[in-house]
């Protein structure tokens, strides 16, 4: 993972000219590889560092300091202006393509509003998964609609109000998320029914590269892997269509708590 963000690094420093992608995505590799580190050493909350490092460095120092907006509102609004630049490199590669080589690592290892929910005391859904997903794809809407009317508007100063759609899209995701972690007393629910992000993540996620596989003649069939999970998948079944198999964040919750090392 260190070395394919360097090689991202190295590329978009060359392609753009500009010195600041190489140290981005330097910092974003070596962040990732120090949790996966830890975690091969077993060290407690491993990928809570990568999460705390990433998602603080993008919501601060890129979001109110950079004022960046890299929710998808500011993916939007860069590719009305025809520039391949903040937003959507980020798009491309942690939410588009990316998942094509590491699933909704995304998810796990960096998202900033996951990155608070994840300290909530829900850690393993307490119930059944909801049947509402289908908000994500009304939030997907109303980010582009939203988007669209400002050009379409010729709203003035449209850089301040994209910035303040982050502030204030960053205090509703976070209100939102902590409500329905309480009501469903699951941690991951508004990733699971309302998170706009996995519109784009869901289908790439399903031809990932790299993914959690059971070894079967391991297996004893305890069902710990599945009572751990955060995002309800069977990883017992190594099959494409496993059970919610586009959800997996890659948080290897199932790897450190299965008793024979069947994953």
């Amino acid at each position: 993972m260190l070395l394919l963000f360097e090689a991202i690094a190295v590329t978009l420093w060359q392609l753009k000219g500009n010195f600041f992608f190489f140290i981005n995505f330097s910092y974003i590799g070596f962040s990732i590889f120090l949790g996966l580190l830890l975690f091969a050493l077993n060290v407690k909350n491993a990928r809570r560092v990568t999460q705390l490092l990433v998602g603080l460095y993008m919501l601060v120092f890129l979001g109110f300091f950079g004022k960046e907006n890299m929710q998808i509102e500011g993916f939007w609004y860069y590719l009305f202006t025809g520039s391949f630049q903040a937003a959507v490199i980020h798009y491309a590669i942690a939410k588009i393509f990316g998942p094509l080589v590491f699933a909704r690592g995304w998810c796990g290892y960096a998202c900033w509003t996951a990155m608070v929910l994840d300290f909530l005391p829900y850690k393993v859904p307490a119930g059944p998964r909801k049947k509402i997903g289908w908000i994500r794809y009304i939030m997907f809407a109303i980010s582009f609609v939203f988007v669209a009317a400002l050009f379409l508007a010729h709203a003035a100063n449209i850089e301040r109000i994209m910035f303040w759609a982050f502030v204030i899209g960053n205090v509703v995701y976070y209100a939102a998320g902590i409500l329905l972690a309480f009501l469903f007393k699951d941690n991951r629910a508004f990733c699971k029914y309302v998170c706009p992000i996995t519109v784009f993540l869901k289908p790439m996620s399903y031809f990932t590269l790299f993914r959690i596989k059971c070894d079967k003649e391991k297996c004893i069939s305890c069902g710990k892997c599945k009572k751990v999970c955060p995002m309800d998948v069977d990883v017992t079944d190594n099959s494409r269509k496993r059970k919610n198999g586009t959800e997996c964040i890659s948080c290897n919750e199932c790897v450190r708590n299965c008793p024979v090392g069947a994953l």
